[in-house]
């Protein structure tokens, strides 16, 4: 288990070695095309040490790398592996926590997330009201206008699912999420309603799994599956905590956790009756 930054830099490093293969070039002709030194390639390869953005968009051009989704998916992964970036979340570098921008470039060039949630509605559907509500109770004593910051952070993340393409999202809601009063009763109106609207979106499949089921693989531990076009020894499972997040990308755990998102779907209502329950729930708050 690993922390974001490690991950990506490994994870950059071996599929720039890959590429570099593909080109028919050895390190040291890389090197000296690049003017570096043949050690700075190893370094970057093993995951050693980081590489801007810019040098990933050298390397590319000498690998002859022209597909453009790969390149732009690979030169985030270099600002998120602790290389630098210009992702519009670097503006927010003061306010939030590395680990958060790492977790936001993954998000920002994901294919698609799955993600279990049995405490919060997911960030991606949450409205501005209860993102409010959650990072006030989430970060006591916070100055108003860091609050309004974060709330805007959380907003913005949203363009993922108003991208073209769209990110696909997957979420299964324990129904413990739906009851838990968060912001007060209007807010939590609000909130059903935008998540029955939100669900409609085609790329939006939206799940809940009812306290009927009782005991479930994913009680104890929410978590989010990303996954990434082109290159599927990218995708990452994300675990959250309190003050941090680890980051499993060993086969076996992607393999692990997808088996459980799947059982948890599988026992979960279908998106329709999953909209008929919440909906049923919004028209009970009082």
């Amino acid at each position: 288990m690993l922390h974001g930054p490690v991950v990506r830099r490994r994870k950059l490093g071996e599929e720039l070695r890959r590429l570099r293969h593909a080109s028919g070039l050895t390190s040291r002709e890389a090197a000296l095309l690049l003017g570096w030194h043949q050690s700075k390639v190893s370094r970057v390869e093993t995951g050693a040490s980081g590489v801007r953005p810019d040098d990933v968009t050298r390397l590319l051009d000498v690998y002859a790398v022209r597909d453009t989704q790969l390149r732009a998916l690979l030169e985030v992964l270099a600002g998120s592996a602790g290389g630098g970036g210009s992702g519009w979340w670097h503006a927010y570098r003061g306010l939030i926590p590395p680990q958060y921008r790492d977790f936001i470039s993954l998000e920002s060039q994901a294919a698609t997330v799955r993600t279990l949630e049995t405490s919060v509605v997911p960030g991606l559907l949450q409205t501005a009201g209860y993102a409010r509500a959650v990072t006030r109770a989430s970060l006591d004593g916070l100055p108003a206008d860091h609050l309004d910051s974060l709330v805007e952070v959380r907003l913005t993340r949203q363009r993922v699912l108003r991208a073209k393409p769209p990110l696909r999202f997957t979420a299964v809601l324990d129904e413990a999420v739906l009851h838990r009063e968060v912001g007060g009763t209007e807010v939590m109106r609000d909130q059903l309603h935008h998540l029955t609207q939100v669900a409609q979106l085609p790329h939006v499949e939206l799940q809940l799994l009812p306290f009927s089921v009782g005991g479930h693989v994913g009680l104890t531990c929410p978590f989010v599956i990303f996954s990434f076009p082109n290159i599927s020894d990218l995708d990452v499972v994300v675990l959250d905590h309190l003050t941090s997040s680890l980051y499993l990308e060993r086969k076996e755990d992607l393999e692990a956790y997808s088996s459980a998102f799947r059982t948890l779907q599988a026992h979960a209502l279908t998106p329709d009756q999953s909209l008929e329950h919440i909906a049923a729930i919004r028209r009970g708050c009082r």
